[in-house]
């Protein structure tokens, strides 16, 4: 049942008098549900609660948070149909795309339960001590990885289940030792609410302390800015807009003790497309092209948002084709009216900069808050001296970069901001007389694919969901996977400290019988 109410701690709580509704976008009109907005109050309430529930989560057992990330997954599946409809209610996606998400959700919960049960990811190592050797002793040291503390999580957008309530960053703050308030986002509370409930019901059945976990409405962005600039909090997670998390990045930076902030943000993926494969298989990358800009109407953070190619025959033909194909397919739903109306004015700032050619826009009649399909085109020099046609058009868009040679491809390529992904479109061994091209697009991204399309993001230990400024605020880690743990978790080191008193990843009998670095040998031996 939905509520309309936060959850502070395992409480419902609705103190305030701000109200506000989500919004259906296929039917074009709100949803009956009303929302409260937290106070002041509720935040601090919620931030109390999770720094003392810190005190005994943190020393949480791995088996006993796995059995909580495992009962999420569990809970999360038992609300059923009612959690599917809520979604697509409040999405505009359909169900299909629901029930995979909530699928991945279910996942990635999985998957950081797994890594705890086996233990090593808390990267346990030991140097023994030397107290003979000359001309100092050598004290013994032991680390390992400990939780930051509270973390606050912004739902997103356009992945209401995956990057929201429980998505990756809750479920590997949870799996970290970390509380975890939840600004559920104002598209899809009613989706955030039943989640949260999943959360605290997984949390009663395991035993967690209250306050592990709360969820805190809001329609604007003052909600967000307290808890971001509250001293409890020590860490932030969020996936939206460069305006957005820039601005909870500079908040966290001003803070008197500065947080972390990792913020998943604009990326326009870059395709480079080479002249054999273009010559070859032009007309096949069209068809895959416009299938990749237009799923989920563009609103993928991997949006194929800037094709690159040399100019020739074959590029002219290719963008033919892509225009052709492109109109063929039939529009979508986008998530929010205000996501169509930022689509719409970005789209028409774009085409109409000075040397942008448009040349596939579909024109006919569509239902309110779907989106047309747009592809343009601009020359090699055109587009380096225009930065604002660099930028992100959060919808399916795309433009096509006719480049003079490869010379100027690289030169590109290297001026482009920060991105998520790029992709290498090669014929056999096209790719290895490209060497500078290749070595551009990995000093800009976090994620190189040949052969594919950027939509669709596999979650596993090997990807890297980041990227360089502005894809995210930290290119040194990734936001999906279980390696996206190691952004809510700081080395702590101990010297000399006495073996009982020692966590149990530290002591010399190795009781969870993890992997460790024992003097520069990786390990799952004793100490003896």
């Amino acid at each position: 049942m939905i509520t309309g109410k936060n959850y502070i701690g395992n409480q419902l709580s609705a103190k305030g008098s701000t109200t506000y509704k989500t919004f259906n976008p296929q039917l074009n009109i709100e949803n009956e549900t009303v929302f409260i907005e937290a106070t002041s109050e509720e935040i601090k309430e919620a931030v109390q609660l999770a720094s003392e529930a810190f005190i005994a989560f943190r020393n949480v057992s791995g088996v006993k948070k796995a059995a909580f990330l495992n009962a999420i997954a569990d809970e999360i599946l038992v609300l059923g149909e009612a959690l599917i409809k809520t979604y697509c209610k409040e999405s505009g996606l359909p169900e299909g795309r629901a029930i995979g998400e909530r699928g991945r959700t279910v996942g990635q919960l999985q998957s950081f339960a797994k890594l705890l049960l086996e233990g090593s990811w808390v990267e346990a190592t030991i140097d023994t001590a030397q107290p003979n050797r000359e001309p100092q002793p050598k004290p013994d040291l032991r680390k390992l990885l400990v939780p930051l503390g509270p973390v606050v999580v912004f739902g997103a957008s356009n992945f209401p289940l995956a990057f929201s309530t429980a998505g990756g960053d809750t479920a590997a703050a949870l799996a970290a030792g970390c509380p975890v308030i939840v600004k559920s986002h104002p598209m899809h509370s009613g989706t955030g609410e039943l989640v949260a409930s999943a959360i605290l019901q997984a949390a009663k059945k395991t035993g967690m302390p209250n306050g592990v976990f709360s969820n805190l409405n809001s329609s604007g962005i003052e909600v967000g800015s307290q808890l971001v600039k509250h001293p409890g909090v020590k860490a932030v997670g969020f996936t939206g807009s460069i305006k957005g998390g820039r601005a909870l990045y500079d908040l966290a930076a001003k803070r008197e003790e500065p947080i972390p902030v990792f913020a998943e943000m604009g990326s326009i993926n870059p395709v480079v497309i080479l002249p054999e494969a273009l010559k070859n298989r032009g007309k096949a990358l069209a068809k895959t092209y416009a299938g990749s800009i237009t799923v989920g109407t563009g609103q993928f953070c991997t949006n194929p948002g800037l094709l690159l190619a040399i100019k020739s025959e074959a590029l002219s033909s290719f963008i033919q084709e892509l225009s052709n194909e492109i109109v063929k397919v039939e529009p979508s739903c986008m998530l929010h009216p205000n996501i169509v109306e930022a689509y719409e004015n970005k789209k028409e700032k774009a085409v109409a900069q000075s040397g942008i050619t448009v040349t596939a826009a579909y024109t006919t009649k569509v239902n309110a808050n779907y989106a047309r399909q747009t592809i343009t085109t601009v020359e090699g020099q055109t587009f380096l001296e225009n930065q604002s046609l660099h930028q992100e058009v959060f919808g399916p868009y795309s433009i096509v970069v006719q480049c003079a040679n490869a010379k100027q491809l690289e030169r590109i390529i290297s001026k482009l901001e920060g991105q998520l992904t790029a992709t290498v479109i090669a014929d056999n061994q096209e790719a290895s007389t490209y060497p500078e091209v290749i070595a551009a697009l990995q000093n800009r991204v976090g994620r190189l694919i040949f052969n594919g399309v950027p939509t669709g993001v596999e979650v596993c230990a090997a990807m890297t969901h980041g990227g360089p400024y502005p894809a995210s605020t930290d290119s040194r880690f990734t936001a999906i996977g279980i390696h996206s743990i190691k952004r809510w978790v700081r080395p702590f080191s101990y010297q000399d400290w006495p073996n009982a008193l020692l966590p149990e990843a530290l002591k010399n009998e190795n009781p969870l019988s993890i992997n460790r670095v024992i003097d520069g040998q990786q390990t799952r031996d004793q100490i003896k």
